[in-house]
């Protein structure tokens, strides 16, 4: 399996994310800068987090006209995977690949630490090998956070089985519904706040992310009938 992870001016996680593919899956992966426009060559697409074009206007407004963007809307359409972290979950919202928006944390603070997070959903590309309801530990870092979106988006979102993540417990940023990850319909994007690319070494204080790249891993193996990981 190849990975792209997309590289806008701003992005600050882009080198967590790439060690994290080789680190825990020891495949294929290269950084791709905001101006490119074919990603055929790769299977999975990673948003990374940081701070694309200074956050001005709003999160992600800016990084989701670059011209990867176009490709990777694309790439979402044809059944790749692709998964935005933080910054990265804010320009899928903006590119209008997920539903919603992240607003400002409630607290108009900077939140950054830990955080319990119960798997709704463990039948994404990016969650199936965890457990339905399994709580996993995963640190944030982000100022806007704070999941939005109008009561009939919600109903939807829940009807579908599109809410992938929940905060357990304390809900940092004031998330609707605490939500903290969301999917798709198709289960083949992903957007989160938390960082599970922080969070694949115990020497980082938790190896709980690291079934988010396994998990892509045994959807794209199984996909193309080879052996899975587990």
């Amino acid at each position: 399996m190849k990975f792209a992870v997309i590289v806008f001016p701003g992005s600050n996680c882009d080198l967590d994310m790439y060690n994290a593919v080789v680190d825990v899956l020891g495949e294929d992966v290269d950084y791709v800068w905001q101006t490119a426009t074919d990603l055929s060559a790769y299977d999975g697409i990673l948003v990374p987090g940081g701070f694309s074009y200074g956050d001005y206007l709003r999160c992600g407004a800016i990084a989701q006209l670059a011209p990867v963007m176009n490709e990777v809307r694309k790439a979402a359409a044809e059944g790749k995977f692709v998964l935005g972290v933080c910054n990265g979950f804010q320009v899928l919202t903006e590119a209008g690949l997920l539903p919603g928006a992240l607003i400002r944390n409630n607290s108009l603070k900077f939140r950054c630490h830990p955080v319990g997070l119960r798997v709704e959903n463990a039948n994404t590309a990016f969650t199936r090998d965890y457990e339905q309801g399994e709580v996993v530990t995963i640190p944030i870092a982000h100022g806007e956070g704070n999941y939005y979106c109008d009561e009939e988006t919600l109903a939807s979102l829940k009807a579908k089985g599109q809410i992938v993540f929940t905060y357990d417990g304390l809900n940092p940023n004031g998330s609707v519904g605490n939500i903290a990850g969301i999917s798709n319909e198709a289960g083949n994007v992903v957007g989160m706040m938390p960082h599970p690319e922080r969070a694949v070494s115990e020497l980082l204080g938790s190896a709980d992310g690291a079934k988010m790249f396994t998990s892509v891993l045994n959807a794209w193996r199984e996909r193309n009938g080879a052996a899975s990981t587990r």
